[in-house]
């Protein structure tokens, strides 16, 4: 009886051992479930803030340049660029290329007259135009310069006045001289308004010039003596 006795404290205390096994084991893993159930509502609470900046990143105004951008459009849409027909005031002279107010281009320059709107056909004109006359200026230049070789290599001019006392001449040699003198000699008509000379008052040898051109300029001889 004794032995029996013996044997159940042993049976008992082997059940209080698993139990105690048990509570730790369910204790184990409920605190693996509170630190999973943790770590997933940590890392959702992440992945919707992330999506959430990534949605508010995508739905952003546009930024400050896209503004300037879309200001600067609707700006341009009420200035028209147009070409002077004349001389108007302060604004311009005629010719001349502006960009000017909607309002005031449809409101008094075109009703006036004073402009047009310019176009691509026009511009093409325009430059067209632009080319021809640079070509006849250089035309001009190039025949202003042959002349002036001429007139340069011909020799002094004479030019015979009425002799005084001395190397003093009656009168004074003028530019309708000058342009006579080149007339007779080399059979060339020459405004006077070109001619510039020094005052001859006296017998002797002179230099006179020849305006040409605005960039091209004579120095002709003129050898004056009494008769």
């Amino acid at each position: 009886m004794h032995e029996h006795k013996l044997y159940n404290e042993q049976i008992r205390s082997h059940s209080d051992s698993t139990a105690s096994n048990q509570q730790i084991f369910w204790g184990f893993s409920m605190a693996a479930s509170s630190s999973t159930a943790a770590t997933l509502s940590w890392s959702s609470s992440s992945f919707f803030q992330t999506f959430g900046n990534t949605v508010n990143e995508s739905v952003k105004l546009p930024d400050k340049r896209s503004a300037l951008l879309v200001l600067a459009q609707k700006k341009a849409k009420k200035t028209r660029k147009i070409i002077l027909k004349e001389d108007v005031g302060e604004l311009g002279k005629k010719g001349q290329l502006l960009d000017v107010k909607a309002g005031f281009y449809r409101n008094y320059l075109h009703p006036m007259g004073k402009a047009q709107i310019v176009t691509p056909l026009l511009l093409k004109e325009m430059k067209m135009e632009e080319e021809r006359i640079e070509a006849e200026k250089k035309r001009v230049k190039e025949e202003a310069q042959q002349l002036a070789l001429i007139f340069e290599t011909v020799g002094a001019f004479k030019v015979k006045r009425k002799g005084g006392k001395g190397k003093q001449i009656f009168g004074s040699v003028t530019a309708q001289d000058v342009v006579d003198i080149i007339k007779a000699q080399l059979q060339r008509d020459v405004d006077k308004k070109i001619v510039v000379l020094p005052e001859i008052r006296e017998t002797g040898e002179y230099i006179a010039q020849l305006k040409l051109h605005p960039e091209v300029t004579a120095r002709i001889r003129l050898n004056v003596f009494a008769n």
